[in-house]
């Protein structure tokens, strides 16, 4: 239970104590600020506490938006403060040396942003949180109340405000409704998500079924649950069920979502004697990069001093057209428009004709968004952090070899590590390509890309370009297991390649999240367990050359370390999110 101090007694007329029992506080009413310090000890250090002006006039959700978002160590809004466990010492502080007639949560809340404390101040928008002085002022406040609906302001913040096109005109002007009618019978974020991924695995059995009735349920199963997967979201926002648990689930649920299915339309060709397991296995490897390219760029630049660029100037004219916004949203292919394509082609035409139609429309959105990213950082004058180098760093998914190359490198080569990493990768992916996967030219290629990799990493990653590393390390791992196991003459070999590279890429998207949580990378002995990206591909090209000659080994090879892979990764996943208290990362509405 938390618990919201009042600091005198409510207006008469006010709904403020009902408003904040139906929020989950429990209310207690102080005389002054040394009572209100009095009734601040008695509340167990744990629980969240508010503080409130008697006089407060708004909008429910303006209460709930300051003072139950559970992501925030403090949040304030005219007249009201909460403030989490961790900034309970800095509350008390404040509340000691609180000056006298102003609104005392205000006061406590600029305290608080003196002394350190990252105070979140939500944007209102049209929603009222006043604290009149007078009756004259206390009636203009309770009229702008009145004039604005609350609920129609909730609904329309549960909204993502910056989204795709499919999604924007087709999903959320009903999802969102979806969302107010679970939150209305207790249903829970999680659970909408664990909806979602149950239903988009059903949708995958049916794929799996090779038989037309099959695709077209699957097809409909499929927009089912990106329609959960949109309500999911929208109920956090609208309820404020922000948790650590719910981030996870969201950020991994999506990529296992889409990957079933594409093993789903593989296993339905394989029925019809049609063997796409390779475009399966492209699609991932390609929409991954892509993922990649977009991390990698973003934590570059994620706190890069003087940035500046004329190519994201530009940008920001053609967003004052309308039209163009759309138009660039659609052409790289987001999860809506993905999802809609893939469902609509599963359920009228063939699962060769959907992966050929995913292999050119994110390959088309994959060159469009390098280029541009490519563009922005030629362009951009800009000094990298220390942290974004360490991100990079991080996102390199560098194992024990690349290690011992880069401390073994007392002077880096001057060269840039993007063209190092692009070296490698082509040595890799050129021997690869054009000699008998079973030689020993393709593991020592393997072992010249570690060599590389490992050069490429030994300085700071704060080039111009160094965020590209880890998306050409990304490219040269998935690339070279798809080669290997297309061109072994093993059965089952891409089946086991595609379990692979789904466990490493989970392992990937996983780290992304950490790091977008503010917590770091996955600890360094996992990373030195699964071997790093130059470890794992020097793997595969020697069970290639020991096991080639001999295809149930080398299938049976490459599905134990796809198994030993997901085992590790996700053990030490589902252990990190659960228990670490991480912070929640979720997409923000809009402006309430």
């Amino acid at each position: 239970m938390s618990t919201a101090i009042l600091t005198g007694p409510p207006a008469p007329g006010s709904s403020l104590d009902g408003d904040l029992r139906s929020l989950g506080f429990d209310v207690r009413v102080a005389s002054g600020p040394h009572e209100t310090g009095a009734l601040l000890a008695a509340v167990p250090a744990v629980e969240r506490v508010a503080v409130v002006d008697p006089r407060f006039v708004g909008h429910l959700h303006a209460l709930r938006l300051a003072l139950t978002d559970p992501r925030f160590p403090a949040v304030a809004a005219p007249g009201v403060l909460s403030a989490r466990s961790e900034a309970r010492p800095a509350l008390t502080r404040a509340l000691a040396d609180a000056p006298a007639g102003e609104s005392l949560p205000d006061a406590l809340a600029d305290a608080l942003g003196a002394d350190g404390v990252a105070v979140h101040r939500p944007e209102l928008g049209s929603l009222v949180a006043a604290v009149p002085v007078d009756a004259e002022a206390r009636h203009a406040a309770r009229a702008a109340v009145a004039a604005v609906d609350d609920e129609a302001v909730r609904l329309r913040s549960a909204v993502k405000a910056h989204d795709g096109f499919f999604t924007t005109f087709f999903i959320s002007p009903y999802s969102r409704y979806i969302a107010r009618w679970c939150a209305r019978r207790g249903l829970t974020p999680n659970q909408v998500t664990t909806a979602s991924l149950l239903t988009a695995l059903v949708a995958a059995g049916c794929a799996a079924t090779g038989e037309r009735g099959g695709y077209l349920a699957a097809g409909v199963l499929l927009l089912v649950s990106f329609v959960l997967d949109c309500t999911d979201g929208q109920l956090a926002r609208y309820s404020l069920q922000y948790s650590t648990m719910g981030a996870w689930l969201d950020a991994t649920f999506d990529r296992a979502k889409e990957y079933a299915f594409y093993a789903g339309l593989a296993l339905g060709a394989a029925r019809d004697g049609d063997d796409v397991w390779a475009l399966a296995l492209g699609a991932m490897v390609l929409m991954t990069c892509r993922h990649v390219v977009d991390f990698s760029f973003n934590e570059a630049n994620h706190d890069a001093q003087a940035n500046t660029s004329p190519t994201a100037a530009l940008s920001d004219r053609l967003n004052s057209v309308g039209w163009t916004v759309w138009a660039r949203r659609m052409i790289i292919l987001p999860i809506g428009e993905r999802w809609a394509m893939i469902a609509v082609l599963t359920a009228v035409t063939s699962p060769r004709i959907v992966f050929y139609a995913l292999l050119v429309g994110c390959a088309f959105g994959a060159c469009y968004t390098t280029a541009g990213r490519v563009l922005r950082s030629v362009t951009r004058k800009a000094r990298r952090t220390d942290r974004a180098a360490q991100a990079l760093a991080d996102l390199a998914d560098s194992g024990p070899l690349a290690e011992l190359v880069a401390k073994a490198a007392r002077r880096p080569l001057p060269v840039p590590p993007p063209v190092l990493a692009l070296l490698g990768a082509a040595l890799l992916f050129g021997v690869t390509a054009t000699q008998d996967i079973g030689s020993a030219a393709t593991a020592g290629a393997a072992a010249g890309y570690a060599i590389l990799a490992g050069l490429a990493v030994a300085r700071p990653l704060k080039g111009a370009l160094d965020w590209l590393v880890p998306p050409v390390f990304r490219a040269a791992e998935y690339g070279t297991v798809l080669l290997i196991a297309a061109e072994a003459d093993a059965p089952g070999a891409l089946p086991a390649a595609f379990g692979l590279i789904a466990a490493v890429a989970y392992h990937h998207y996983d780290t992304v999240y950490r790091i977008r949580g503010g917590t770091g990378a996955p600890p360094s002995w996992l990373v030195r367990t699964i071997g790093g990206h130059e470890g794992r591909t020097l793997l595969v090209t020697l069970l290639a050359a020991l096991l080639a000659s001999r295809g149930d080994d080398f299938t049976l090879a490459l599905t134990a370390l796809a198994v030993a892979v997901a085992l590790v990764v996700l053990v030490e996943s589902i252990r990190f999110w659960v228990s670490s208290g991480a912070p929640a990362v979720h997409d923000e509405g809009e402006t309430a």
